[in-house]
């Protein structure tokens, strides 16, 4: 039978032949095809998404196993080692033919994070896949095992081990669970805060100036809706001198460390000393002397112990440009572990203003009195507002479309897992935006120090593009499992839409999550048409900025479905928010048949500043503080700026609802039923039965 053969740039030949002469056939099997959508099927938004398929020439395989070596030749005989070398490969292959990339199981320690263009993709109507083998779970990993663990402090039950110098996460994982930093509570009221820094003003903690590097302390704040990082610069007697400019950054603008919106009961942390390693689960590192230390938990057994120490700050980013995007990917039952974003502990520390958006670097014009003037926002911090940066996320997706993640794992990573459409600062390949056709099915989310998808960016070309390229579109979201997220940085949303058009988030459990459950939009009305009366009337001085200019046309946010989904025991560290929570204006927006329980003292349904033109029916709330807030802004009244929104056939057994319902807002309250506990209507126990994860899909 005759046969071809592929050569490979600068490397063996693939040995992958194909059978010329029964077209259609080759000699590896071919991957399992994408079965095409019922040509009659009714409209459903939670149907499949059809990628195109290649027209005549049947797939080709390439292997990988950890066990295999890039000397091989990618067959199932000699596979490659790295997915690297396999990349190297797929790029000779992909214009002509499917291509199939198969893991085998194991774990592949990464030295570089992987980086997809343009050339990486599906061209001319293929599609490349990366997929597990058969029953193979493999792992991509940006993490190193740390073992050899001896006893540093038998009087605290400190252990230590030797780790490559120089190397600083700020996260590491024992036995598959993220371990925290040391640290301990101080009451806020030990401290006054100025602007060089914090005065120790109880001398029961003068302790501190005696502590050694102190310029790797840091201090955090968690107050109203905010999660707040700075690191010490030095500490000479009762002063607490702070490393600028992250720590002016963190006490401007709103929620901040110098006057949280909860004052005193804001919650104040120092970190990151040997002598605060007090508490088991928790570590400390000293990157110059190549030590880590831990206190291990109740039970754990140092000489059988697992411990993972990242040394990569992320692990994929699929990104082209605008005029020629990655397209026709997908990746499917791969784990995504180990990875520490570290710009927190350098001199900028983690400004946090909301749900992973942060300021960097130096604010010009700032009052002299920053504290005084710039606490409850200032026309300095508000010139920033469109200039915002994003937490950048392990894995990363941008100037991309047609791209599917499916069965995938996103566990042990420490910064947001997913980042989909963000900033292009937040892309490793300094291009954001421009994501569409982007779908994430059937995922694991958990142990995450960030949130776990975070879509959309936050600047003026993510809600008014400039060009059509770059706007993010058609985002399916669905039957994923995201928990236990957001446990360094706790003011992040489990899953974020900024501005997008057409997403649909739908049949996911979400549970176990400090902040929110599901938050859409973004901009606090500030850039829909005719832009926001708050922020003009109050002094802010938002739109005295050039940045920030009146828009006259709507933002790319609209047709936002949220959809049966369960949410659960959220809200666990932060008063303001809800578990579903809405910003801005939203035409044909959808929140329907969520099921929402257990957010004792919290907000179920949150239409925040804003909020218009969205629809909430059907849905069933339990166990919660107030049911329905929409912050209509009254002190602004006549003028109004959440309207237009209608809240209809819900069900709650508990909370209250507030906000103007008035038809001078034309914000309609209708058929909303209070149930008494466990006395759910049948319709009720429908949509609780249905809510979440599909069975299917369990």
């Amino acid at each position: 039978m005759p046969m071809w053969k592929t050569h490979l740039c600068a490397g063996p030949i693939l040995a992958l032949a194909l059978a010329s002469a029964l077209p259609g056939q080759s000699l590896l099997p071919p991957p399992p095809a994408i079965p095409p959508a019922p040509a009659a099927a009714p409209p459903h938004f939670g149907g499949p998404i059809a990628l195109p398929t290649a027209p005549v020439s049947p797939p080709l395989l390439v292997h990988v196993s950890p066990n295999g070596s890039d000397d091989g030749d990618g067959s199932a005989d000699h596979p490659f080692a790295t997915p690297a070398r396999a990349q190297a490969a797929v790029r000779t292959l992909n214009r002509d033919h499917d291509v199939t990339v198969r893991l085998a199981d194991g774990v592949y320690r990464l030295s570089a994070p992987l980086r997809f263009g343009a050339a990486d993709g599906g061209r001319g109507g293929h599609v490349v896949r990366w997929q597990a083998a058969e029953g193979a779970h493999p792992v991509l990993s940006g993490g190193i095992p740390v073992s050899g663990w001896r006893r540093a402090d038998a009087a605290r039950d400190i252990w230590v081990a030797t780790i490559p110098r120089g190397l600083a996460p700020r996260q590491i994982w024992v036995n598959d669970r993220l371990a925290k930093r040391a640290a301990v509570e101080a009451p806020r009221a030990a401290f006054a805060f100025h602007e060089w820094g914090i005065e120790i003003v109880n001398p029961a903690w003068r302790f501190l100036a005696t502590l050694e590097d102190q310029h790797r302390i840091e201090v955090e704040n968690s107050g109203w809706f905010t999660h707040r990082h700075a690191v010490v610069d030095r500490i000479e007697g009762s002063r607490i001198v702070m490393q600028q400019p992250g720590w002016q950054n963190n006490i401007i603008g709103y929620d901040t460390f110098a006057k949280p919106i909860s004052g005193n009961d804001a919650r104040f942390f120092l970190v990151n000393s040997l002598a605060f390693l007090r508490e088991g689960g928790s570590y400390y590192l000293d990157p110059v002397k190549g030590s880590l230390f831990y206190k291990p938990r109740a039970g754990e057994d140092m000489a059988k112990v697992s411990v993972i120490a990242p040394r990569l700050p992320l692990l994929m980013a699929i990104g082209g440009t605008h005029d020629l995007p990655v397209q026709d990917m997908e990746f499917s039952g791969i784990a995504f572990h180990h990875t520490s974003w570290t710009v927190p502990s350098s001199e900028n520390g983690y400004a946090s203003q909301q749900s992973g958006s942060y300021i960097t670097g130096r604010v010009a014009d700032l009052p002299e009195q920053m504290i005084r003037d710039c606490s409850w926002g200032c026309r300095a911090f508000e010139a920033m507002r469109n200039r915002w940066h994003q937490q950048p996320a392990a894995v990363q997706v941008a100037a991309a479309k047609r791209i599917r993640f499916a069965d995938d794992d996103f566990s042990h990573l420490g910064q947001i897992a997913l980042g989909i459409g963000n900033n292009d600062d937040a892309n490793e390949s300094g291009i954001g935006l421009g994501a569409s056709t982007i779908t994430v099915e059937r995922s694991r989310f958990t142990d995450l120090a960030g949130g776990g998808m975070m879509v959309g960016g936050v600047r003026p070309d993510a809600h008014h593009p400039s060009r059509p390229e770059m706007g993010v579109r058609d985002i399916l979201i669905r039957n994923n499992l995201v928990r236990s997220v957001s446990q360094d940085y706790r003011e992040q949303a489990a899953i974020l839409v900024t501005y997008a058009t057409g997403a649909v988030i739908t049949h996911n459990e979400i549970a176990d999550a400090p902040y929110d459950g599901i938050d859409v939009g973004w901009g606090w009305g500030v850039n829909d048409p005719g832009g926001s009366a708050a922020y003009r009337t109050l002094g802010r001085g938002y739109y005295d900025s050039p940045a920030n200019p009146v828009y006259d046309t709507p933002t790319i946010l609209r047709d936002t479905v949220v959809f049966a989904n369960k949410v659960h025991d959220v809200k666990r560290w932060f008063p303001d928010g809800g578990a579903i929570y809405h910003l801005s204006a939203d035409p044909g927006a959808l929140i329907a048949e969520n099921y929402v329980y257990d957010v004792p003292g919290g907000i179920a349904l949150y239409l925040d500043e804003g909020s218009r033109y969205i629809t909430l029916r059907n849905n069933v709330v339990s166990n919660v503080g107030t049911w329905l807030n929409l912050n209509s802004q009254d002190f602004l009244a006549p003028r109004r700026t959440a309207f237009d929104n209608v809240a209809r056939d819900n069900w709650y057994d508990s909370g209250r609802r507030s906000g103007s319902w008035t038809e001078y807002l034309n914000n309609q309250a209708i058929g909303n039923v209070k149930i008494d506990k466990g006395r759910w209507p049948t319709a009720a126990r429908e949509v609780i039965e249905r809510a979440g994860i599909e069975p299917a899909t369990k």
